[in-house]
């Protein structure tokens, strides 16, 4: 293998949506760093099966205020 060319591995803490808190190893960051996460296991529709609305920046009031009177005729 190449020297100098892979990226560094460092231990870091991912907390999941529920507040469970796991030390992984990962490029992410420096040593030590919190990874939050918005979506895991316990809240993604594929693994839930539960399929609901997250509008984290405001991007659907967005749409919505953008073409609210979109295809309405009056």
């Amino acid at each position: 293998m190449k020297k100098d060319i892979h990226p560094e591995y460092h231990d870091i803490l991912v907390v999941q949506t529920d507040g469970t808190e796991m030390k992984m190893r990962s490029t992410y960051g420096k040593e030590g760093d919190t990874l939050r996460l918005d979506i895991d296991v316990k809240t993604h529709p594929a693994w839930t099966g539960v399929h609901r609305v997250s509008d984290r920046g405001g991007q659907m009031a967005k749409f919505n205020k953008k073409f609210a009177g979109f295809g309405l005729k009056s």
